[in-house]
């Protein structure tokens, strides 16, 4: 059974993510700070089914120290690592000229730097096996912009340039990395949003609706799938065309 890592994957987008890959068959480990009953339950409904698996480690990624530790007993239990999932990040949302020094020192920390140490540990062992996917969660203000996501959409900018670099860096070794970028979910990310806005958002979309977190959990689960071995260096837009 092929194991993939999924950050962030308690709640949430991660967690529909997760959900989505083990009832396909995948091992999952989700990767976050605590357990949260929603995960409790999904991991017992795939117990149930009989197929896949969603198992959790707790790990706070803010902690980039202990990333290489972290990876190298997640390596011994569930090798190989054939899937990474840069999913966790951190919203935080205002005016860039009046936002602390120190949001903008942990945005970058969980949305840039944790992602890039730990798919630098994860991706050696994948260069082992000649074989790997990893899918970094980026979003549409990567290059569309945001009225207060300034350094929001920077990190997510960051991820797309790490995507395609890293992609001819490990493309030799048969190892493939994508992003995706998701427009404004129904997630708990937009739930902050007055129902004005989010009207707003839909009535700019070409599908005039939000994208779901099963929209997402599509897009990741085809870049992991053998059907998409030919793609790499991308990144694959699920935003109901709001940026069409």
């Amino acid at each position: 059974m092929r194991s993939v890592i999924v950050t962030g994957g308690s709640r949430g987008l991660g967690l529909s993510i997760g959900t989505r890959l083990a009832a396909g068959g995948l091992r999952v480990i989700a990767i976050a700070r605590r357990e949260t009953p929603e995960f409790s339950t999904a991991a017992a409904a795939v117990r149930e089914a009989g197929r896949g698996a969603l198992h959790f480690r707790a790990f706070d990624l803010g902690e980039t120290r202990g990333i290489a530790a972290l990876v190298s007993s997640l390596h011994k239990e569930f090798r190989p690592l054939y899937g990474l999932v840069n999913n966790a990040g951190i919203g935080t949302s205002g005016v860039l000229a009046i936002m602390p020094d120190e949001q903008i020192e942990r945005l970058i920390g969980i949305n840039v730097t944790a992602p890039l140490v730990l798919s630098k540990y994860v991706v050696r062992h994948m260069m082992s096996e000649h074989a790997g996917r990893v899918v970094n969660i980026s979003s549409i203000v990567a290059s569309t912009g945001y009225h207060g996501l300034s350094a929001y959409s920077a990190t997510k900018a960051a991820l797309i340039g790490f995507t395609r670099s890293l992609a001819r860096e490990v493309g030799p070794l048969g190892i493939t990395v994508n992003a995706v970028a998701p427009g404004f979910a129904d997630t708990e990310m937009t739930a902050e949003l007055g129902e004005g806005e989010r009207d707003k958002i839909m009535r700019r979309s070409a599908l005039r609706r939000l994208v779901g977190p099963e929209d997402v959990a599509g897009a990741v689960e085809f870049l992991l799938s053998d059907q998409a071995k030919n793609i790499t260096g991308t990144t694959l837009t699920v935003d109901a065309g709001n940026t069409a």
